[in-house]
């Protein structure tokens, strides 16, 4: 059994942040049931739907990875009926979470204070931009606003260079992983409590608190690191270094990993006195890495993987997708998983990374058919009868 198995959340999350968050949960087992507009359904459906190359069967990269062990129930809720049958669902569930502008939830009755009267249990989390306190909740964000304001930018790309935003989108990302964060906090405080309470997570928050020890240089210092391409401020050598094939990453940050990369590659310039502390290397980095990449170039990305490898140098190659996904520890931690669709495809995308020892399942399944579970969830957790839910759906209620 799953560790969330109990926990029932409704979802009305889109795009990536928010559903990221619930994505997370569902892997882990709790009963994750999107709440959907009838007959458009949550905009993250559309995304690359119509992409020859990155949809099956009608759906997209994103809604087939975020979706994926997830339910949906259509419910009209611009309607005041429709919102009622909502509050039915919520007066049994655990946890309500979205990421709408500020405003909207409080507009559409899934707010706080309206579900805490209807359940004092219910835990709601909210992912935003910049959360519900401060002067500027109200401004729009997606993710390259989160990582600009967030001063991460400032510290990617070339020293000479312009900033450059993460290649993965780390300012949804994180407020997702922080918004799976606080509702288990949230849970687990309710364990004691009895009582529910809201998770406020703000993207720009997630971007400051990644910031960490080099946040903390800066308060103590008033100096920014700055950027310095894939090297580093502190530790020589600790760069990407291209050889005959690949890029190839080095990471030297003690002086007995010096002591054998300089051995291993027999230079008798990097064999000097000078260089076998932190403060010579630092010193004269870019002669150091100067004369690495010169000996670098001369064999293949798997030579120095293989030579660095038995001396226990810290190093990796740069993977493109196709090596990372391919690459024995990540295949051998279940990082890449199977989801077979109502259709018979199968298709692969990433796996959960949270790996817990009572949890012996890692079974993934397929993203929901717009609606297919409303009048299943409808009846069991709303408690409706058949005719009451032919006669919302008549009326264009649910869908």
């Amino acid at each position: 059994m799953k560790p969330l198995s109990d926990i029932v959340i409704l979802d009305f999350t889109h795009m990536l942040s928010g559903p990221y968050c619930s994505m997370l949960l569902a892997d882990l087992g709790a009963q994750t049931i999107k709440i959907e507009p009838p007959v458009s359904g949550e905009g993250t459906r559309k995304l690359l739907a119509q992409d020859p190359e990155h949809s099956v069967d009608g759906m997209g990269a994103y809604f087939l990875t975020l979706a994926r062990n997830k339910q949906s129930v259509c419910i009209d809720m611009k309607s005041e009926e429709g919102r009622k049958v909502f509050h039915r669902l919520a007066r049994h569930s655990d946890v309500v979470v979205e990421n709408f502008s500020p405003g909207v939830a409080r507009r559409i009755g899934i707010d706080h204070a309206t579900l805490s009267a209807i359940n004092p249990g219910i835990i709601t989390c909210s992912i935003s931009g910049f959360g519900s306190v401060g002067p500027n909740i109200d401004r729009p964000a997606f993710d390259m606003v989160a990582q600009g304001m967030g001063g991460g930018m400032s510290l990617t790309g070339e020293a000479d260079g312009r900033p450059l935003r993460a290649g993965i989108p780390i300012g949804d990302l994180g407020g997702g992983v922080f918004g799976a964060l606080g509702i288990l906090a949230a849970l687990h405080a309710r364990a004691g409590s009895g009582r529910g309470q809201h998770v406020d997570i703000s993207m720009l928050d997630a971007q400051i608190s990644m910031l960490n020890y080099m946040a903390t240089m800066y308060l103590l210092s008033g100096k920014s690191p700055g950027r310095a391409g894939n090297g580093h401020f502190v530790h020589v050598p600790y760069d990407t270094f291209r050889t005959r094939t690949r890029d190839l990453i080095v990471a030297v940050i003690t002086d007995n990993f010096w002591a054998e990369l300089a051995r291993l590659i027999g230079d008798a310039e990097l064999l000097q006195p000078r260089f076998a502390g932190q403060p010579g290397r630092f010193a004269e980095r870019t002669f150091i890495n100067q004369r690495l990449q010169k000996h670098f170039l001369k064999e293949s990305c798997e030579y120095w993987l293989e030579k660095l490898t038995e001396r226990r140098i810290p190093c990796a190659p740069v993977n493109d997708l196709a090596h990372a996904l391919s690459d024995e520890q990540v295949r051998a931690r279940n990082m890449v998983v199977g989801v077979d669709l109502p259709s018979g495809r199968r298709i692969e995308m990433p796996g959960n990374p949270v790996k817990l020892s009572g949890m012996t399942e890692e079974a993934y399944a397929p993203p929901p058919a717009l609606g297919q579970d409303t009048e299943q969830v409808l009846a069991r957790l709303g408690g409706l009868d058949g005719r009451e839910i032919a006669e919302l759906r008549r009326r264009g209620v649910i869908g």
